[in-house]
């Protein structure tokens, strides 16, 4: 199963301003095709912090997946963060600067917007489906817009790039507390070494509830998990 991490680029992120709901777009629409989501990560808009970032990362997964900092403002830094970690220069990719100025020309925003052409040396651009600056791949770092319906629109074009086997969840919840069914969860996992084991507590008017979820891209092994755990918590009610 390939590996990622996402890494999200904005001041406005790591502040509390914006939620993240890239991540967690990308997290679900990565599992469905079968990649495991290591880590999610939120940084300022600092070149040495994504470079730092990308250099300690990306050799231990499969992809990086970044979001964010494509526009043309003073803090829009993911291009040259990204150039950085590879040790390149950041240049004008010529057909896709022509596209750009093309395109905003008759707003009067044509070498502005044509900036969005310059970067990382050998980069694979990512045409922009709804909006303007392109996306690129280097290496196994795939870089998307921070715009959620930009990000989503690119993702989708190279989305069968990453396509494998998807992985499946199964869920209960349970009307019973962690404390009672720790033991079972930890038997589950020492089992079922395939299978994510995890549980979300939350506690209602009437007494506690846990919701046990189980996600693996191994159907058979999911399957027997999921025999397991229902067995195991036969006595306690469910929902």
């Amino acid at each position: 199963m390939a590996r990622a991490d996402i890494l999200t680029v904005g001041n406005e992120i790591v502040s509390g301003d914006t939620e993240n709901t890239n991540a967690s777009w990308l997290a679900r629409r990565l599992a469905g095709l079968g990649v495991d989501v290591r880590l999610i990560a939120a940084i300022h808009d600092d070149i040495d912090e994504i470079a730092a970032f990308l250099r300690a990362e990306a050799p231990r997964v499969d992809h990086v997946f970044v979001t964010g900092g494509l526009g043309g403002t003073p803090d829009d830094l993911t291009r040259e963060g990204v150039a950085a970690a590879f040790g390149r220069e950041c240049e004008e990719i010529a057909e896709v600067a022509a596209v750009l100025r093309a395109r905003f020309e008759p707003r009067g925003l044509g070498d502005y917007a044509a900036r969005w052409a310059c970067l990382p040396h050998g980069a694979e651009p990512l045409l922009n489906p709804l909006g303007g600056a392109p996306g690129f791949v280097v290496e196994n770092v795939v870089v998307l817009p921070g715009l959620p319906s930009e990000m989503e629109a690119m993702f989708e074009t190279v989305a069968e790039r990453f396509a494998g086997r998807p992985i499946e969840t199964w869920r209960r919840s349970y009307r019973t507390g962690e404390g009672q069914i720790v033991a079972i969860l930890e038997e589950a996992t020492r089992l079922h070494p395939e299978v994510m084991v995890g549980s979300y507590p939350r506690f209602l008017d009437d007494g506690p509830e846990v919701t046990v979820v189980l996600k693996s891209a191994d159907g058979d092994a999911l399957a027997a998990a999921t025999a397991w755990v229902e067995s195991a918590l036969a006595d306690h009610p469910a929902r």
